[in-house]
C-alpha cells in the first residue's frame, strides 16, 4: 500500500498525521551530545517561530538494509532511541521505515516526496555530516538548495567537540566500547552506555556458583569488549538503580552458549524473569577469560564483586 508520498510503508512511531513545523533529521544512533545539539537547535527555532518540533528518524538503521552482513553495531535500538529523544523535549518522534524503495530515492525525490510532499516540512535542522538519498548523494549543501524552492529553510549544526577537542560521533562511541573504554563512551554520549532487554531464563550456573545472575540477550546491540564491568541496573520505568556487576561474553569456562549479558545484583531483588531491565556499564574490570575449573571461576567472581563495589563507591 502506498501513502501520499508514493512510498510503501508507514511511520513506525509518532503521528502519521504529523505535518508542518521544524524537523530534526538523522539516524541518531546513540543520541549522543552531538545529537543533543541538533535537537536543541530544532527546539530553539521551533519555540521562536511558535511551531511544533519533530524528529524524523529511520528504522531499521540504514546500515542494516544496505549492509545486512554487518556485525551488530547499534548503540540504541529503536525503543531506547525514541525514549531518549522524547526525553530531550521534542514534540514528536516520527520513525520512517527504511526500505529498499526509500534507499533508492534520489536526494531530490527524498526532499520533494518525503520531506515536502508527505510531512510539509517548514524548516529542517541537521548535523554537519547528514547525508541522504540514493548512494548518500545528498548533503547539507543540496538539502538547502532542494528545500529552498519549497520555502523550507535549513539550519546546519556544526560538529560538537569533547573536552579533548575531538568530534563527538557514534563511530567514536562504538570504537571506545569495543575497547572496553566505557569512560570515553560516557563522555561522548553524555550518560553511561546501557543495554536494555528482557530477563531470560539461564542455565542456573550462577546459582550453582553462589552468585545468581539475570540474563539479557544482546540482540542487535553493539558487542563491547567481552569481559566484566561494574553496573547500575533498574527495571524499565523505575527511577532507582541498583549496583551490580555484569559479565558480557560467551562464558568460555562453562561451555559458552551464546553471547549474553549476565547481571549479578549486590542485593537480592527476587524473581526477575520476564521483566524489562536497563543495565548501565560504569567501569571495565577485566576481559573475559577461561579458568581451569569452576572453583577458580568462583574465586574470581568473588574478587570481581569486591572490585566492583570498591569502584562504584569511589566518587
Amino acid at each position: 500500500m502506498e501513502n501520499s508520498s508514493g512510498l510503501t510503508g508507514n511511520d513506525r512511531t509518532g503521528s502519521n498525521a504529523a505535518q508542518g513545523g521544524v524537523f530534526a533529521l538523522g539516524n541518531f544512533d546513540g543520541v549522543h551530545r552531538g545529537h543533543h545539539a541538533v535537537i536543541q537547535a530544532a527546539l530553539a527555532y521551533a519555540r521562536e517561530q511558535r511551531l511544533p518540533a519533530h524528529v524524523l528518524t529511520f528504522e531499521p538503521h540504514p546500515r542494516q538494509i544496505l549492509d545486512p552482513s554487518a556485525d551488530p553495531f547499534r548503540l540504541t535500538p529503536a525503543p531506547v532511541k525514541t525514549r531518549l529523544l522524547k526525553a530531550l523535549g521534542i514534540d514528536d518522534v516520527i520513525t520512517l521505515d527504511f526500505t529498499s524503495a526509500l534507499a533508492a530515492l534520489s536526494a531530490e525525490d527524498f526532499v520533494t516526496r518525503v520531506l515536502i510532499g508527505r510531512y510539509r516540512v517548514q524548516h529542517i535542522v541537521a548535523g554537519f555530516d547528514f547525508v541522504f538519498g540514493h548512494r548518500r548523494g545528498g548533503n547539507l549543501h543540496n538539502l538547502r538548495s532542494l528545500s529552498s524552492p519549497h520555502g523550507a529553510g535549513v539550519i546546519d549544526v556544526p560538529a560538537q567537540r569533547d573536552e579533548k577537542g575531538e568530534i563527538i560521533s557514534s563511530s567514536r562511541a562504538r570504537a571506545a566500547l569495543r575497547q572496553g573504554d566505557v569512560a570515553t563512551a560516557r563522555a561522548i554520549l553524555g550518560r553511561p552506555w546501557s543495554i536494555a532487554g528482557t530477563v531470560e531464563p539461564g542455565d542456573n550456573r550462577g546459582n550453582v556458583l553462589g552468585f545468581p545472575t539475570a540474563n539479557i540477550a544482546l540482540g542487535e546491540y553493539l558487542r563491547p569488549l567481552f569481559g566484566v564491568y561494574t553496573a547500575m541496573a533498574r527495571p524499565i520505568g523505575k527511577e532507582t538503580s541498583l549496583p551490580g556487576v555484569v559479565n558480557i561474553g560467551i562464558r568460555p569456562t562453562v561451555g559458552g552458549g551464546g553471547e549474553r549479558l549476565e547481571l549479578h545484583l549486590f542485593q537480592p531483588y527476587g524473581d526477575l524473569y520476564g521483566q524489562e531491565w536497563e543495565v548501565e556499564l560504569h567501569h571495565f574490570i577485566r576481559p573475559e577469560q577461561v579458568f581451569p575449573d569452576l572453583e577458580a571461576l568462583r574465586d574470581q567472581i568473588a574478587k570481581d564483586i569486591k572490585t566492583a563495589k570498591d569502584m562504584l563507591s569511589t566518587p
